[in-house]
């Protein structure tokens, strides 16, 4: 399958979930694959700044808090005070675990990681500026260079007490309070994760919703158990300015509030990592973000090209960048239209908020612009042995159905282990017509006590509302 004419059948920059993804799918077709990576360990922001180092740090906090809560160590006199050091300690490990697990897929796959910025010089050749400089051609290239925060200019980041979400990572002590600038999924994530170390937090949402993508139950509750912990919300604001001063930042709204805290994070947009790929040399222009945009088979505007992961924008998850990178490398090995192969539109949600969120399929709000008969089926946590057991009994499971058919056509989770919940629903409704149905819930016997049991409680829930 391989082309003589270039250096590698397949080039793809950046090894992060995107980049492997298309790496490890165009070398199991047999095309002669090399990829490129700036950092000198790969896995890109996904293991090192994003998702994995974050995660880590989320589990340290809630386990931590979790102990000291316990009425029995509390009982024995048990108390302690870990610092930010201590709780991320478990991240730096993890990463070293990640890092050396997804090098052995590039080895045992024969694909070499080539160290070094990449730009453009032309259409099929790149220039790899590293250890040890040179040019390398190729048939397809794949672009999966990430994003990172993004930065306005009249914010000064280089001020000790300003952070992104990056940076946020490497705080050296917890502080007494903190204002979040951007109630998305990672400030929102954040909010909690600070809430539950017992830091005040301001959370400033520029919308009048959070996470106005969601079911708007699901919205709600969150923004309930959000001020419920303590977390303060304030909706439709705009920024004027952000003052650093010695003991702390003040930041100042357009709506005239002004709002003083130990710490501010930067949580409002990713910027994609575009910048330096020399992409004026194949006619190819990033938006103001430095996203590219892409067609269905996620081919730029010169179709040898393709462009996967948080470059691309919206969903910019990691589970969703390592299908888009199967996906294009299907497309270009085995010419497999992306609505035939892989389920790029059956991505769910997954949002590490306390208690955490996750859903697939549509919600109410768009089953009702688009007159669908639907119908709910609901769980509340509460109501659960296995939920009255952990004592994690905040949250709900909620299934949306067709009235006539009984399809299910979403689900929406919100509480413990929401991101594990989730699947079961996505399995159901990915069976053929007359399978993917909620009567599989009815009928079908789930381990006792679980949580997966709020499926068959929300089915039933729901069918008894048919009439």
């Amino acid at each position: 399958m391989s082309n003589s004419t270039y250096d590698y059948d397949v080039l793809v920059i950046g090894t992060g979930p995107g980049g492997e993804g298309a790496a490890m799918q165009a070398a199991k077709a047999g095309l002669s694959v090399a990829v490129v990576e700036r950092h000198t360990s790969i896995g890109g922001g996904c293991t090192h700044w994003g998702t994995i180092p974050s995660k880590a740090l989320r589990y340290s906090i809630s386990s931590v808090m979790n102990a000291l809560g316990s009425p029995v160590l509390r009982a024995c006199g048990v108390h302690a005070n870990p610092t930010m050091k201590q709780l991320r300690s478990s991240a730096q490990q993890i990463i070293g675990k990640q890092v050396s697990m997804r090098q052995t897929f590039y080895d045992r796959n024969n694909v070499p990681v080539l160290v070094g910025q990449a730009s453009f010089v032309d259409d099929h050749t790149i220039r790899i500026d590293g250890q040890s400089d040179q040019k390398v051609t190729a048939n397809k290239i794949v672009i999966a260079v990430g994003s990172r925060p993004y930065h306005p200019p009249d914010v000064d980041f280089e001020h000790p007490r300003i952070f992104d979400s990056d940076t946020i990572l490497g705080i050296d002590e917890k502080p007494f309070s903190i204002t979040i600038y951007g109630a998305g999924v990672i400030g929102c994530e954040y909010a909690s994760m600070f809430r539950n170390l017992g830091i005040k937090v301001n959370l400033i949402n520029t919308r009048a919703k959070l996470l106005e993508f969601l079911d708007d139950e699901i919205i709600d509750a969150l923004a309930y158990h959000m001020r419920d912990q303590g977390v303060v919300i304030r909706h439709n604001e705009t920024l004027d300015k952000i003052e650093g001063v010695d003991d702390g930042v003040i930041l100042h709204l357009k709506s005239g509030k002004q709002l003083k805290s130990d710490a501010l994070l930067w949580a409002n947009g990713r910027q994609g990592n575009t910048d330096g790929l020399g992409l004026e040399n194949v006619g190819l222009t990033p938006d103001k973000r430095g996203q590219l945009e892409v067609d269905e088979q996620f081919q730029t505007a010169r179709d040898h090209i393709y462009a996967v992961g948080d470059v691309i924008g919206f969903p910019s998850l990691a589970s969703a960048a390592y299908t888009q990178g199967r996906a294009a490398a299907r497309h270009f090995s085995d010419s497999v239209e992306v609505e035939s192969n892989l389920r790029i539109r059956d991505i769910p949600t997954g949002i590490y908020t306390s208690p955490e969120i996750s859903s697939v399929g549509k919600t109410e709000r768009e089953l009702t612009e688009e007159c669908v008969p639907y119908e709910v089926g609901s769980s509340q946590f509460k109501s659960l042995a296995r939920a009255q057991i952990t004592g994690r009994t905040a949250g709900m499971l909620k299934i949306l159905f067709h009235r006539e058919t009984r399809e299910v056509l979403g689900v929406h989770c919100f509480g413990a282990e929401a991101s594990e919940i989730i699947h079961i629903g996505q399995a159901i409704m990915n069976q053929p017509a007359g399978h993917n149905t909620i009567d599989y819930f009815v009928d079908t016997t789930f381990n006792y006590p679980t949580m997966a049991e709020a499926y068959r409680v929300a089915a039933l829930n729901g069918y008894n509302r048919l009439f």
